[in-house]
């Protein structure tokens, strides 16, 4: 993975007496800080959150939760992704949970998040996970009873009835190896599973797991529905877990042939889901062999006729259990399992243990935490629960409770009526196609003969291009150019309308489509963004220039905190492009100034403000090369309905956005406040999810 580049480090020289009085001067005058005193002791958060380092899992953010909230005691210790300064000044800490929002959600409704993204300056990519809020902290937040080896064997023992399934007269009651439940060599054939290089199973694919199992073997989950085809039974529908539950695929797939029968009361499937749908059987196929350990075992009722309709075959591929059972022993699988069958999602990673609950050390020192929402957690005493029916009467009581509390959890919601999965993928549509929009530019006219290479190398020098096609349906010849970031194509828009590009003077301009009419306001917010503060973007880099040049030629520009040089994903190439990242706003302006124009190694560079230069841009580059770029007409016809529900959606985004603010413009200062879009999984396929976060009053980068 690329990394941002730390150029000229973070850490500023020691000042002395007379500087740091001068220091609190300029404070003074440009409205921050409250003396020396409070400015001295005052907590800041510091995150190189920038490029592609900006994807944290929820054990990332777990360990932030518990530094900010417990400090040093209790063994907690800086995060490894960003640093608190000063924790025992913290004033408290609020999370903000938006249940089943995404990234995609914000950036559908950027404009209407007005206070969101002109307040927090940290954000970061959130993977989704199943059970968000558990998460948060730790595995010990919901002490429901749970089925542990022990307590089952002592029940098992007293059941006679147990005794007679076939599962336990077959392997008994004791803890034994997780191979000792493997499916034989000649168990796979009796059930039909498919075995690779039988003729029977010719052409079927191979997942690569020819790694001898152990009692650590990773366990997975799999299940598919079908449809009946003119072919047969074909895939619909494919989810993968983990030993911990945790979602690794989750896709609606398009069979190849004419489907005869979705057999809806028994999968679920309808027609209407998998009109949009582009993900292949290869394309699942492919994605299996990628996340499947050459040592997995699966685990699955009827597994035998899924791998089947998958068409995958492997000599090695073994199974836990017979599927007949695994039903009836779903709820015993515990006292079935060994110690060693609690396993890693890879062999080279030490077994997952169980996250101790800080929200227990918080009880012992005396603090009890608030949770306000309309989802309850069941935490046996271990928060102020306080459940309400609407967003204006969680408000009121945050703003009631939370000033007494050390560490709360707020949640708003929008309601599950606008949050549907099928309101998702529309969403998802509608995002991807203005996205492609937003990066697609038409140019001309042009002469009839022209030199489409000379207007290639011209418009390349703004940016990366994804592709470029001519348009011959006007009288005189255009060209289309899809560009791969936002910035490229916001330069050429501004750089070469009127120029004269291969004998022609022409017209440079972005597709004219209702989604567009709003285009200019939504890139000069992203402009004036928080997150882009200080950041440029660089472009006309030659493909000879590497990331050692770069650090060398930009090292004398002042105040440069951090270069991020994006690279193809599978080329590992660079883009001809850059992002640099400086400590101060004015020593970004005036780098502009002096890099555009700037010729290195015979290339002349071009630069301007940033649009998206964080997670933003990962997502982008993510969301402009999915499946679903590509859109067919059937899908607009299905938006109709539509426009007036997300108008709808505009205003309550609107009103969600104003709780939000006015909760945090009653925080204390010195208050750490992350705001988490959870992230979605749901058979139209997964939305990553979006943390934002910061220290009221830190620096001034909270100001409402």
């Amino acid at each position: 993975m690329v990394k941002a580049v730390c150029v000229n480090g973070l850490k500023r020289p020691a000042e002395g007496a007379g500087g740091r009085q001068a220091a609190r001067k300029r404070r003074k005058v440009a409205g921050g800080g409250r003396g020396p005193g409070p400015e001295e002791k005052a907590s800041c958060l510091s995150a190189a959150l920038f490029g592609e380092d900006c994807e944290i899992s929820r054990d990332q953010l777990y360990e932030l939760l518990k530094f900010a909230a417990l400090g040093k005691c209790h063994n907690a210790s800086q995060p490894s992704w960003c640093r608190i300064y000063r924790q025992s000044h913290l004033a408290g800490v609020v999370v903000i949970v938006l249940p089943e929002m995404s990234q995609l959600h914000f950036y559908q409704f950027y404009l209407q998040f007005k206070h969101l993204r002109k307040v927090f300056r940290h954000r970061f990519t959130l993977t989704p996970s199943a059970n968000f809020l558990a998460s948060l902290y730790g595995e010990g937040a919901n002490p429901k009873p749970q089925n542990t080896a022990q307590g089952l064997t002592s029940t098992i023992s007293k059941s006679s009835d147990l005794q007679c399934d076939p599962i336990f007269q077959k392997y008994g009651g004791k803890k034994r190896g997780l191979t000792s439940y493997i499916l034989t060599s000649e168990e796979l054939n009796k059930y039909d599973y498919p075995i690779k290089g039988s003729t029977r199973w010719k052409g079927y694919v191979c997942t690569g797991c020819d790694k001898q199992r152990t009692d650590s073997s990773p366990l997975f989950g799999l299940d598919c529905e079908m449809c009946l085809t003119a072919k047969g039974n074909e895939v619909t529908y494919v989810s993968l877990v983990d030993a911990r539950g945790q979602c690794l695929l989750n896709e609606l797939v398009k069979p190849q042939s004419e489907v005869v029968n979705y057999r809806t009361s028994f999968s679920g499937i309808t027609e209407e889901m998998l009109l949009p749908v582009k993900t292949s059987l290869s394309d699942i196929q492919t994605r299996l062999k990628k996340i499947l350990p050459r040592d997995a075992v699966l685990v699955g009722h009827s597994l035998n006729n899924d791998l089947q309709a998958l068409e995958v075959a492997e000599l090695n591929l073994e199974m836990v259990l017979r599927a007949e059972n695994l039903a009836e022993v779903s709820k015993k699988k515990d006292a079935l399992q060994p110690q060693g069958c609690r396993v890693q999602q890879q062999s080279n990673e030490p077994p997952h243990l169980s996250k101790p609950c800080f929200l227990e050390c918080l009880k012992v020192t005396g603090q009890k935490p608030l949770l306000l929402g309309r989802q309850e957690l069941d935490s046996s005493g271990l928060c102020q629960s306080n459940l309400s029916t609407s967003n204006k009467q969680i408000l009121q009581k945050a703003l009631e409770d939370v000033p007494l509390s050390t560490f709360s959890i707020i949640q708003f919601s929008l309601g599950p009526e606008n949050l549907s999965s099928r309101l998702l993928a529309e969403l998802c549509e509608k995002v991807g196609s203005k996205l492609t929009d937003m990066l697609t530019i038409y140019a001309g006219p042009f002469e009839e003969n022209f030199c489409l290479k000379s207007v290639k190398k011209k418009f390349g020098k703004c940016g990366p291009i994804q592709s470029l096609t001519v348009v011959t349906e006007t009288y005189q010849p255009y060209v289309c150019i899809q560009y791969e970031v936002l910035e490229a194509a916001q330069l050429a828009v501004e750089s070469l309308n009127g120029a004269e590009v291969a004998g022609s003077c022409i017209k440079v301009q972005r597709p004219v489509t209702a989604a567009m009419l709003d285009c200019d306001v939504l890139i000069k917010e992203l402009e004036l963004d928080v997150e882009n503060e200080g950041v440029i973007y660089v472009a006309g880099l030659k493909r000879s220039i590497t990331e050692k040049d770069l650090q060398e030629e930009f090292s004398q520009l002042k105040d440069l905190e951090m270069l991020f040089l994006p690279k193809d994903l599978q080329s590992a190439k660079h883009r001809n492009c850059c992002f640099l990242k400086f400590q101060k706003s004015q020593s970004a302006v005036d780098a502009l100034e002096v890099i555009n124009g700037w010729t290195m190694k015979g290339g002349k560079l071009r630069s301007r403000n940033a649009l998206a230069s964080g997670h933003l841009w990962r997502w982008i580059w993510q969301m402009n090369h999915s499946n679903g770029k590509q859109r067919g007409n059937i899908f607009y016809k299905k938006m109709q309905q539509l426009p007036d529900c997300e108008q709808d959606l505009k205003k309550k985004v609107k009103k969600l956005d104003n709780h939000i603010q006015k909760l945090y413009r009653s925080l204390q200062n010195n208050t750490l406040c992350v705001v988490l879009f959870p992230g979605v999984n749901s058979t139209y396929g997964s939305q990553s999810g979006l943390g934002l976060m910061g220290i009221k009053g830190d620096r001034g980068r909270s100001a409402c």
